[in-house]
C-alpha cells in the first residue's frame, strides 16, 4: 500500500530533512512532497473545486522552505508514487490521550456514518481493529462487511443470455455459429437460451472489486475476509468492462441490497471518491469536509436527543429569506431548527477552533455572529446558539453568551464528540430551564 504519513487537522508538513524529528512539523520525504504539492496544484483554475483548496496551503517559512498546511477537510490522499497521506480530524478527548490516534479514527467513522451520502449501513467498529488499520484499510473492511451482509442475506441471480455448443437443442438456433463450429459435429447444436444464473452486473462488479482489494490490501485479516468471501462468487466472472456494467446496474426492491456496494465498487474499481476530490493519473483522494461531517453527525445525535422531549427538529431548515421584495432572495438556512409548543431554537454548528480570548471574542467570526442575528430577527426567537467542538483550550469554560440588547441572545455550547449523546443531553437541560422568549415580546 505505500508508504504512510499519519496528520492531523492544523498540522504543518515540510519536505526538509532538517526538521524531520521536530515536534511542530511533519516530515515526508522530498519527492514525495513535491508529488503532494502537484497534486494540490491539479485542482487550480477548476472553478468547480476552486474553494476547497482551502483545505491544503502551500507556503513558506524562513529557515524551512515551503509546507503544506492541512484544515477542513480529512481522509486519505493517495499519491502516484505510492506514499499515502491519512488526515486525521483534531478532536479533544476527556483524558487527553489518544495512543495511536486510534479514539480519533473510531470517532471519526462514526461521525463519517452519520452522512446521508456516506455509503455504510453495517458499520461495526467493534470488528475494526482501528489501531492496525489506516483509513484506506478501514475502508476495505467497511466494504467487505457491507458484501457480507450481501452473501449472507443471497447473492443474487438474473436472467442472463448464455451461448454454448450443446448436444441438445434448447433456445435460439444460431445458424451461422453453427454451421462455422459444426461442419464435423452433426450431433451439436450451437444455440443462445437465458439461464437463471448470478452472473449479473452487480455481482461481477463485487467480484471485480474484490479481486481489485486483494491486490491492494496489506491487511492480513482483510485479505482474509477477501478470500473467503470470493467464494460465494465462484460461477461469476468479474467485471471486465466496469462503465457498461455499472449501465446496466438497476437498483429496486430485489437488488436493495446491493445500493451501497455499487457506491463503494466506483471509489475502489473507477478511482472515484465520495467528495468532488479527484486526481489525475494514479493520484486520488478519499477526502470529506470535516464542517459537513460535523453538521451531520450533530444533528443526526440532536434528533435522537431532543425529539425523545417533544422537540420537533428539523435540519437545513428552509422557507425564510433575508429579502422578501421585490422577490424572496437570500435563503436561510441554520442548521437546526427546535420548535416545542411555540418555542423556537435556532442552531448553527461549527467546525472550529476557539480560543481563550476574550478580547478577540474567542475567536468567533463577524460573518457568523451577523448570520446569528439574522436567523434571530427571521424566526423572530431570541433563542439562538452555536455549538462548537471542545478543545483543550475551552475545556470547562464558563458559559459564553453575548446579548445584541434588542431581542437577540447567542450562546455558545461546546459539543464533546466523543461522547456526543450525553454532551447533548446536557445541552436540553440547558435549554429546559431557559425561559422561551420571542422579539414579539420586545418592545421595538
Amino acid at each position: 500500500m505505500g508508504i504512510l504519513l499519519e496528520v492531523r487537522e492544523f498540522d504543518v508538513i515540510t519536505g526538509n530533512s532538517d526538521y524531520k524529528d521536530d515536534d511542530n512539523f511533519k516530515y515526508l520525504h522530498k519527492d514525495a512532497f513535491a508529488d503532494l504539492v502537484e497534486f494540490i496544484h491539479e485542482f487550480a483554475g477548476n472553478e468547480e473545486n476552486a474553494d476547497a483548496l482551502d483545505f491544503m496551503r502551500v507556503g513558506y517559512k524562513r529557515n524551512v522552505g515551503d509546507t503544506i498546511t492541512i484544515k477542513n477537510y480529512v481522509g486519505l490522499i493517495q499519491m502516484k508514487n505510492g506514499h499515502q497521506i491519512q488526515v486525521l480530524p483534531k478532536i479533544s478527548f476527556g483524558d487527553g490521550e489518544d495512543q495511536g490516534n486510534v479514539k480519533t479514527k473510531k470517532t471519526f467513522l462514526k461521525m463519517l456514518c452519520s452522512m446521508k451520502d456516506f455509503p455504510s449501513k453495517v458499520f461495526n467498529d467493534a470488528s475494526l481493529k482501528v489501531d492496525k488499520m489506516n483509513l484506506y484499510e478501514i475502508f476495505i473492511n467497511m466494504y467487505l462487511q457491507e458484501v457480507r451482509q450481501l452473501v449472507k442475506h443471497g447473492i443474487k441471480s438474473a436472467y442472463v443470455q448464455q451461448e454454448d455448443n450443446l448436444r441438445y437443442y434448447k433456445g435460439k438456433f444460431q445458424v451461422s455459429k453453427h454451421i462455422r463450429e459444426n461442419m464435423a459435429h452433426a450431433e451439436r447444436f450451437y444455440v443462445a437460451y437465458d439461464e437463471f444464473h448470478p452472473n449479473r452486473a452487480e455481482n461481477k462488479l463485487v467480484k471485480a472489486t474484490l479481486m481489485k482489494l486483494q491486490k491492494l490490501t496489506g491487511s492480513a485479516e482483510n485479505s482474509k475476509v477477501i478470500r473467503q468471501l470470493l467464494t460465494a462468487f465462484e460461477m461469476v466472472a468479474p467485471s471486465v468492462n466496469y462503465q457498461k456494467d455499472f449501465a446496466k446496474v438497476s437498483i429496486d426492491r430485489n437488488t436493495s441490497d446491493y445500493k451501497m456496494l455499487m457506491q463503494w465498487s466506483k471509489v475502489f474499481l473507477m478511482n472515484k471518491s465520495f467528495t468532488t476530490f479527484s486526481g489525475k493519473d494514479r493520484s486520488r483522494a478519499l477526502l470529506f469536509p470535516m464542517e459537513s461531517v460535523y453538521e451531520s453527525y450533530v444533528a443526526q445525535n440532536m434528533k435522537k436527543v431532543m425529539e425523545t422531549d417533544g422537540w420537533n427538529v428539523s435540519t437545513q431548515d428552509k422557507g425564510h429569506y433575508l429579502f422578501m421584495e421585490p422577490r424572496k432572495q437570500f435563503s436561510l438556512r441554520p442548521d437546526i431548527v427546535l420548535e416545542k409548543e411555540g418555542r423556537i431554537i435556532v442552531m448553527d454548528t461549527k467546525w472550529k477552533k476557539l480560543i481563550n480570548n476574550e478580547r478577540k471574542n474567542y475567536g468567533i467570526s463577524q460573518a457568523d455572529m451577523y448570520q446569528m442575528y439574522a436567523y434571530s430577527k427571521k424566526y423572530e426567537t431570541s433563542e439562538i446558539w452555536l455549538l462548537y467542538p471542545v478543545n483543550d483550550e475551552m475545556k470547562n469554560h464558563e458559559d459564553i453568551c453575548f446579548d445584541s440588547g434588542d431581542g437577540t441572545t447567542v450562546n455558545v455550547f461546546f459539543v464533546d464528540v466523543e461522547n456526543i449523546e450525553e454532551s447533548l443531553i446536557q445541552l436540553r437541560e440547558r435549554i429546559s430551564v431557559g425561559e422561551p422568549f420571542h422579539l414579539d415580546s420586545v418592545d421595538m
